[in-house]
């Protein structure tokens, strides 16, 4: 639960000046589909740069576990977080935690997605976020440990605008929380043929207006 309020502090606090992000690299792993109610989601995965947290979120994938969750934080002009709550908002059960892979050369642009964690920066488990603008203050090296990315958005960008443009509201001890839930309906795997076919169609997603 205190995945909820360690990136909420961050987005809360004064801004600190962040060096200009490197290039993106193209993502080289395995793709993902988040069906939510609100359309697809297609994500390539940095299996080079991240490959604990890429290996972790399959895992993830793998068992069903996305299945059913919900968007649980959604703040415009900062991130979409999921992977960890029912619509009633309770928490579903982890595997342990994960090794922090933020200082892998990857910054939290605009349409990357990055695992969510505590105070700890080993504690990542199964939540994710999208950021939804340019957050270089959750690099590695800005604010201590940073928040690894390990991945992208190569289709449904404007699924995650969406997202993100949904009325919220606090429930019990959560903050912007959708009123009504946006669900990812379920996570899978693309096989190998179909990721190669699609991987000619990413296109990068655009920069944040100002």
């Amino acid at each position: 639960m205190m995945l909820v309020t360690a990136l909420l502090l961050l987005a809360q606090a004064p801004t600190v000046p962040a060096p200009e992000a490197t290039p993106r690299p193209a993502p080289n792993g395995p793709v993902v589909v988040l069906e939510t109610s609100l359309g697809k989601i297609r994500l390539g995965l940095h299996q080079d740069k991240a490959p604990l947290s890429v290996k972790n979120f399959l895992t993830y994938v793998r068992a069903g576990h996305y299945d059913g969750t919900i968007w649980h934080r959604v703040i415009p002009g900062f991130m979409i977080q999921g992977g960890g709550f029912e619509p009633d908002m309770s928490e579903r059960p982890t595997r342990p935690p994960i090794k922090n892979e933020a200082k892998n050369g990857l910054s939290n642009l605009r349409g990357t997605v990055a695992m969510a964690r505590t105070s700890d920066p080993n504690s990542a488990t199964a939540q994710f976020y999208v950021n939804v603008k340019d957050n270089l203050s959750l690099d590695y090296g800005v604010r201590g440990a940073g928040y690894a990315v390990f991945g992208e958005v190569l289709e449904g960008m404007d699924v995650v605008d969406r997202i993100v443009a949904v009325p919220t509201s606090a429930k019990g001890q959560f903050s912007d929380v959708p009123r009504t839930p946006v669900l990812i309906v379920r996570a899978r795997e693309m096989k190998a043929a179909a990721t190669a076919a699609a991987k000619p169609k990413v296109a990068t997603p655009a920069p944040p207006k100002p």
